[in-house]
């Protein structure tokens, strides 16, 4: 068995393989790293074997860490006054309306309240990380990408909201006895303001160490550091990582003169560190499972995505955004991964009698929609004009 650093360094070469050959075929990086990250894995050529992918979990963390963390630089104050409210609008509609149309659908198919509202809580939830590497890839700029980044950002805390409002739901409907409501209420609520809450003080910390520490090595050493803060107390704490990262970005831009020039090299830091994010996240797809879901997981698949599209529209239409937001932005919001795979896993002790099958059903439609996402995100956003045509 090879070591950890020959692991490492077969992820970064495979990825900068698979980046050569997405651009043949004009297709983002990011399906190119996830395609591959599956071919080496433990599942297909077994080259990098599964005990060393569970260990390389530390690479996600840092890296959803900076993704979240860049998302919060787009809430400039300046920003948000000229896009008005409706990214927040998009972001309920979509998010609820995934949740209510797969808890119909799935009750009218399998008529059991508790397995639908918590399949359909999930199905909120979207993965920002393969939508924002193929904006940054393609460099898109519009009113569909100036709409786009926002909403990822506030869908993780739609999904958590849906999550808990789902599950208060289904352990009254389930219940023979006394249900511990303030609980099931409480959790969702802690792990987003209290994630808000402690991203926003790191933020304001940050703040002050880039004004301290001048030099650009050191600039980088603090970034690094409070990503890393945040994540792992966050983690300690039960909060939102996602939520804390962002909202110590969105601090940050906001208090902070030199945010310019941290983002110009944290931009230099962390292509390599998304690289193996994906790569590893490739190899963590078992494609054997996919024969498994049958028609519930079908179903969830194609409903969830007719969700997020008409809840998009509809939100689009509730806030008069552009026509460009209501058309094209549905399609960008298909990638589902972390958050999702997080709550199926929280599904196992809501409702253990159903947890295996919905966590089937996830890690099949992560699948899914991790190969097909990127691909959709950029053609949507290349039909809406904010890709140049011939990228």
């Amino acid at each position: 068995m090879l070591n950890m650093l020959t692991y490492l360094a077969i992820a970064l070469f495979t990825g900068l393989f698979a980046g050569k050959l997405m651009k043949i075929f004009k297709l983002p990086n990011v399906t190119g790293y996830i395609i591959f990250g599956l071919i080496i894995g433990p599942y297909v050529l077994k080259i990098i074997p599964e005990d060393v992918i569970h260990s390389m979990t530390i690479i996600s963390d840092v890296a959803l860490g900076f993704i979240a963390f860049s998302i919060g630089s787009e809430f400039k104050l300046s920003y948000l006054k000229k896009i008005g409210k409706s990214p927040v609008v998009i972001a309920f509609c979509e998010g609820f309306g995934a949740t209510i149309l797969v808890d119909i659908v799935l009750y009218i198919i399998t008529r059991d309240i508790k397995f639908s509202l918590v399949l359909g809580a999930i199905a909120s939830a979207t993965a920002p990380a393969a939508t924002i590497m193929v904006v940054k890839q393609y460099k898109a700029k519009g009113p569909v990408t100036d709409t786009l980044l926002p909403v990822v950002a506030i869908d993780d805390a739609v999904a958590l909201i849906a999550f808990g409002i789902s599950v208060a739901i289904a352990k009254i409907v389930g219940s023979t006895g006394n249900v511990d409501l303030t609980e099931t209420i409480l959790s969702p609520v802690i792990e987003i303001v209290g994630g808000l809450l402690f991203g926003a003080v790191l933020g304001i910390i940050f703040s002050a160490l880039i004004k301290w520490f001048t030099g650009r090595g050191n600039r980088l050493a603090v970034a690094i550091a409070m990503v890393c803060l945040c994540v792992g107390i966050s983690n300690l704490c039960h909060f939102s990582s996602l939520l804390a990262c962002m909202a110590m970005g969105a601090l940050l831009i906001n208090t902070s003169t030199k945010y310019s020039e941290l983002f110009a090299l944290t931009d230099r830091f962390t292509p390599p560190l998304f690289l193996l994010f994906f790569v590893v996240s490739g190899a963590e797809l078992n494609i054997g499972i996919l024969p498994s879901v049958g028609l519930i997981g079908v179903t969830y698949i194609i409903v969830r995505v007719m969700g997020k599209m008409w809840g998009a529209s509809l939100g689009a239409i509730i806030s008069k955004a552009p026509d460009e937001v209501k058309k094209y932005l549905g399609p960008t919001l298909i990638p589902q991964a972390g958050v999702a795979i997080g709550l199926s896993m929280a599904a196992m002790t809501v409702v253990p009698e159903f947890g295996p099958k919905i966590r089937a059903i996830i890690l099949c439609a992560t699948i899914i929609y991790e190969l097909l996402g990127p691909v959709i995100t950029k053609i949507t956003l290349k039909k809406a004009g904010e890709i140049a045509s011939d990228l």
